[in-house]
């Protein structure tokens, strides 16, 4: 029996988080034959070079697609968009997959769904049919009526994704790969690694043993020209709260440039002796790490869908995750240091969360493989050019 050849595209540092469980459940399913595409910021090292923790993890990559254009701002998000759909197109005529997988919302995520549906190849969809009200749940929208198969992490999710018209015989609850890790680090709950040893970074040396934060923080594409002052507000309540804080860097999107100047000049400005900066570390050690903090901070998904499970306290600032379904873990303020220390300071009174399974049970990943392996092709012959 020929093996079905399931290829991933993995654009950046959260791709690979939402899929690395999956994309072990598909190398090692018998039916099956990973291809593995690396791309946009995932090779990049000022975004951590997610490629050599993929590497590390025994996964070889079949192609290598350059194709981030450098500004950070909205047009260079349009044009990787653009360069990103013709690099691919080339990769997936070589490799002519069976099914093409790509990951959640993020402009490189639509590149993808753009190259694999003009070319007639079926596009699994991972994480569809969740809203988060800015620009990332238009192209996940769009990503969705693009794509043949539906790899929902939450029932509301499918039945979003079966009110855009998708057949619900191709909508599958499969809850949330980056969930199976956290199960993992729930199991093993003790941190057993030194950051600062292993992954160096910058700043000063903090004393965790007491307790820490977590901050991550990224720009809003639609308020990007905002991403500063909104970075200087959270920079200001973590030192005023004075706790030891782990701080990790942002992702590649519009307005990351002004997040990152915001870090720098508060770094060279305050000289914070309570903050320590991350590039990016592995997806097991940074749950570990979250899940041994006593809050996370800022504005990333993670807070919504891993602390969940794990039952991290969250305060979620701004507009980037406002729809997106939430357990009790979370506090939503605004971009306003006021209010951050008092929602950090309301966490560290109060009992820690239970952990919820709102976004997976820790088993998505062998459930994708399976599907990915049983389900009936949508097509039976692909366009020729």
């Amino acid at each position: 029996m020929t093996k079905r050849k399931i290829c991933v595209v993995v654009t950046a540092r959260p791709s690979y988080s939402r899929v690395r469980t999956a994309l072990s459940a598909i190398q090692a399913h018998p039916d099956l034959e990973l291809q593995l595409i690396v791309a946009a910021s995932a090779l990049l090292d000022r975004y951590g070079k997610v490629i050599d923790h993929m590497m590390r993890d025994g996964f070889r990559p079949d192609a290598h697609v350059y194709m981030v254009v450098e500004g950070e701002n909205l047009v260079t998000s349009a044009k990787t968009t653009g360069i990103g759909v013709m690099e691919l197109a080339t990769v997936f005529d070589n490799l002519q997959p069976d099914i093409v997988m790509t990951i959640a919302d993020r402009y490189e995520t639509m590149a993808t769904a753009i190259a694999a549906a003009y070319m007639n190849i079926p596009l699994a969809h991972l994480q569809g049919g969740e809203v988060t009200g800015n620009i990332d749940e238009k192209v996940r929208h769009a990503v969705t009526k693009l794509a043949d198969y539906h790899l929902v992490a939450t029932q509301k999710a499918a039945e979003r994704v079966i009110r855009m018209g998708e057949n619900p015989d191709f909508v599958f609850v499969t809850g949330c790969p980056s969930i199976d890790i956290a199960a993992q680090v729930q199991g093993e709950p003790r941190l057993q690694m030194n950051p600062f040893e292993t992954y160096g970074g910058v700043g000063a040396t903090v004393d965790l043993s007491n307790g820490y934060l977590v901050v991550m923080q990224h720009p809003v594409t639609s308020e990007y020209e905002q991403a500063r002052r909104h970075v200087t507000e959270t920079l200001y309540a973590i030192r005023d709260l004075g706790l030891p804080t782990l701080w990790f860097w942002p992702n590649v999107d519009a307005g990351s440039d002004g997040t990152s100047k915001g870090i720098r000049a508060f770094r060279e400005l305050e000289q914070p002796q309570n903050f320590h900066f991350f590039k990016d570390i592995p997806p097991e050690d940074f749950l570990h790490l979250v899940r041994n903090s006593r809050a996370i901070i800022g504005n990333s998904s993670v807070a919504i869908r891993e602390c969940s499970y794990l039952g991290v306290p969250a305060v979620n600032i701004g507009s980037r995750q406002s729809s997106r379904e939430r357990g009790p873990n979370v506090i939503d303020v605004q971009y306003d240091r006021g209010e951050i220390m008092k929602a950090v300071e309301t966490i560290l009174s109060s009992s820690r969360p239970e952990g919820v399974h709102l976004y997976g049970d820790g088993h998505a990943g062998e459930r994708i493989a399976e599907i990915l392996a049983r389900t009936v092709l949508q097509f039976t012959k692909r366009l020729s050019y």
